[in-house]
């Protein structure tokens, strides 16, 4: 246990962020949380319950970050407890096959429009790198088409960092976003050698970037042309937009889906789907090898049923995307009185508030974080809504929004 100094000119967190350099590689374990983007030291979360978070130094956030997305039916949801309190008693984690599996996966089977079989994995950066594999396989081809500002995990051949081999990269090309005729254009030039087409239907680690008219269906006719599996990394977008995710919503259906967050219900997952054909390749049936010690963890399973199961039942997508809307047009609407700048981009319960300039986000996040409002601590990350999320936290949420916006206005 951290012991907490009583040197009352550092506060909680910055003690706490102190002791985690000391053994994390800049004190977090997923870059974003360092809160580099935003100036200063990031807050530590001991508890949360419903829409709010509490931190070490005792602070109640109303939170719109909900775990990056993976919150839908808001934090410490009481069926999830009660289900993960008795399936703990049974074990955390076997290696072995479970019935709970097989009802996580027939229910996401029956969700997704396109996905006829899921092989579930303990994060989104797995599942891309297994539906890549599979892709690759099934085509005998060795490129990749992404696009510009999207993410996909970690796996090499999405970034472009050190440590990442120029053999990694020569297979990646990149189009830009939205843009379907440049990528008509890059296809055409590489046709014979891409066996995937990756894409986030909505670009949510750009800023909610949401797909032009016949975007998304331009790929799909592409695809079909050229002998291209077709990708959607819906690991934001599954059962976040509607239940069907945005397959679902959008009514295009990919040859491949990734899966995560909102699946595993708070817990670590991942999970890849798709065409029979296709999955049929995977080990142990085919040729192509993907596996995972706690892949199907009993814990996870059971908190993805809950969630799921709760989801079909209430169909809460209208009743979010209605108070996420009330929401973003109260930013819009304060942002034009004070006459500041921003952008907010928004569709179902995703949003995000973005600015010209940096450091104007950087006081507008602080101007909310002092008045107990978290935002995630980027403008190109997603906010989210959950159903716990209440009109009283939006009417909060918009009086800080309104005082923060007049700090910004004063300079």
């Amino acid at each position: 246990m951290v012991k907490i100094t009583n040197d009352k000119r550092q506060t909680t967190n910055d003690v706490l962020f102190s002791f985690a350099k000391k053994y994390i590689p800049g004190g977090v374990n997923s870059p974003v949380r360092s809160f580099n983007a935003v100036g200063s030291s990031p807050v530590f979360i001991k508890q949360a319950k419903g829409s709010e978070i509490y931190s070490e130094d005792n602070r109640v956030f109303i939170d719109y970050c909900m775990s990056w997305g993976a919150i839908i039916l808001g934090h410490a949801y009481p069926e999830i407890i009660k289900e993960l309190n008795r399936a703990v008693k049974n074990g955390t984690s076997f290696g072995i096959a479970t019935r709970l599996e097989i009802e996580l996966a027939g229910l996401i089977v029956k969700a997704a429009p396109s996905v006829e079989q899921v092989r579930l994995t303990n994060s989104g950066t797995e599942a891309v790198m297994a539906a890549i594999r599979l892709a690759r396989a099934y085509t005998k081809k060795d490129k990749i088409v992404r696009f510009q500002n999207s993410y996909h995990g970690h796996a090499d051949y999405f970034l472009n960092c050190e440590g990442v081999p120029l053999n990694f990269r020569k297979h990646t090309l990149t189009a830009p976003y939205n843009d379907i005729k440049k990528t008509k254009e890059l296809v055409n030039r590489h046709k014979r050698g891409i066996a995937a087409i990756v894409v986030e239907p909505v670009a949510g680690n750009a800023g909610v970037i949401l797909p032009e008219k016949g975007f998304l269906q331009g790929l799909r006719k592409l695809s079909d042309r050229y002998g291209i599996v077709l990708i959607f990394d819906e690991v934001i977008t599954g059962f976040r937009i509607s239940y069907g995710g945005a397959q679902g919503f959008f009514n295009v259906k990919p040859d491949l889906t990734c899966l995560g967050k909102i699946t595993g219900g708070g817990l670590p997952v991942g999970a890849f789907g798709g065409k029979k054909e296709i999955m049929k390749l995977l080990a142990p049936i085919g040729p192509v090898y993907q596996a995972g010690t706690f892949s199907g963890n009993p814990l996870t399973v059971t908190a993805g049923i809950v969630t799921l199961k709760a989801l079909k039942k209430l169909n809460p997508y209208k009743g979010l995307e209605k108070k996420t809307k009330r929401l973003c047009d109260g930013i819009i609407s304060r942002a034009q009185d004070h006459g500041v700048k921003l952008k907010v981009n928004n569709i179902a319960s995703m949003f995000s508030v973005s600015f010209e300039d940096t450091e104007l986000f950087k006081r507008f996040f602080h101007g909310l974080l002092k008045r107990k409002i978290y935002f995630s601590p980027s403008m190109f990350e997603t906010d989210f809504l959950s159903i716990a999320h209440s009109d009283e936290d939006i009417d909060k949420t918009l009086g800080a929004i309104d005082e923060t916006l007049k700090e910004l206005r004063r300079g």
